[in-house]
């Protein structure tokens, strides 16, 4: 089973990492922010957000007609455009020391071409920014893994819940996963709502977000769960973002449902440990706003497969750091772990 201490273990082999220890030493060899550093029992902890957005106007000039339906509608969509200094401000102002940036899959409606073109880009505008400023920012690619990887300094790629319907858990995704553990690299999943639900979805409170996008997390780590993905790849690091959508809070009802209905389960798929188990080979960040919440997630999964998250700069959550300090069930160990160790 992966846990926190080989967690991107063998992406650091290959010089990969959320933080290794050479931009560890580079964080500290800045000078300091005009902010007190963050200390856990008075030790300096590193902190890591790992769910931050960026785009950038070349990618999206090649959407065509299709661009102005890329940008959320949000605050904090012009933020999204970096500019270096006002990034690391807002990121003080959080108390975050280093940023994973992520793009979130608006391409895969796309054709070939135009879908590579504009991954391609985007993988380059990212390696960019981040050598830029290496001791602050990181970021996943948009695809092209091994190419992000190995030549690029990238930390492995962003991908959405599903692709134009289909699962990741399909088996023509194989190659996809078997590269990715065989890189060491991590796969951050990042929901596009439920479309399937859309008519369903209208209505006050935006509910194709606050409701769709966790739901299509849960049922993309569902299906990688019960299909054998995970038995298949059981070196795949996988990390899901907001909390990993549904699946903490009711992960045993799923224990039970080839027990209830065997005729809805597959006889040829014989996984090797009960379906909840598999949470603690998953990756969740810590965006689910509440220290009860929090709580309750380090409960199901266990405080290593815990990562700070923020969707910055979107302000669902503008204080991770005090979010973590606020959870008073967590030791400073689990606090240390989830600010930054786990990364």
């Amino acid at each position: 089973m992966t846990t926190r201490r080989n967690f991107l273990a063998g992406a650091a082999a290959t010089g990969i990492a959320f933080c290794n220890c050479a931009i560890r030493g580079a964080v500290h060899a800045q000078a300091r922010p005009p902010r007190p550093p963050v200390k856990v029992g008075g030790k300096r902890v590193l902190t890591i957000d790992v769910h931050s957005h960026c785009y950038f106007h070349e990618a999206l000039q090649l959407m065509g007609d299709a661009a102005d339906k890329v940008l959320p509608p949000v605050k904090g969509v012009p933020e999204h455009f970096i500019v270096i200094e006002q990034r690391l401000k807002e990121m003080d102002a959080m108390a975050i020391d280093m940023e994973i940036l992520s793009i979130n899959p608006f391409w895969y409606g796309k054709d070939r071409d135009t879908a590579a073109a504009i991954v391609k880009i985007q993988n380059e505008k990212l390696a960019e920014l981040c050598a830029s400023r290496p001791e602050r920012l990181g970021a996943f690619a948009s695809q092209q893994l091994e190419t992000a990887i190995k030549k690029q300094g990238l930390r492995g790629a962003a991908i959405g819940g599903s692709v134009l319907g289909e699962d990741f858990a399909d088996p023509k995704f194989h190659p996809v996963w078997a590269k990715a553990e065989q890189l060491g690299a991590v796969l951050f999943i990042h929901p596009q709502s439920t479309p399937e639900l859309s008519k369903r979805f209208k209505g006050n409170g935006w509910l194709s977000n606050t409701i769709g996008n966790p739901l299509d997390t849960t049922i993309a780590l569902q299906h990688l769960i019960f299909e054998g993905t995970l038995d298949r790849f059981p070196g795949l690091k996988v990390l899901a973002a907001h909390g990993g959508g549904y699946l903490g809070s009711y992960a045993a009802r799923g224990d039970h449902a080839c027990f209830v209905s065997p005729q809805n389960c597959n006889p040829n798929i014989t996984l090797k440990k009960k379906p909840s188990e598999y949470l603690k080979q998953l990756y969740f960040d810590a965006m689910v706003f509440t220290p009860e919440g929090l709580r309750h997630l380090v409960t199901q999964v266990g405080a290593s497969q815990v990562v700070l998250g923020t969707d910055h700069p979107i302000p669902w959550e503008q204080h991770p750091v005090d979010h973590v300090f606020s959870t008073a069930t967590l030791s400073d160990k689990q606090k240390m772990a989830i600010l930054g160790g786990n990364a």
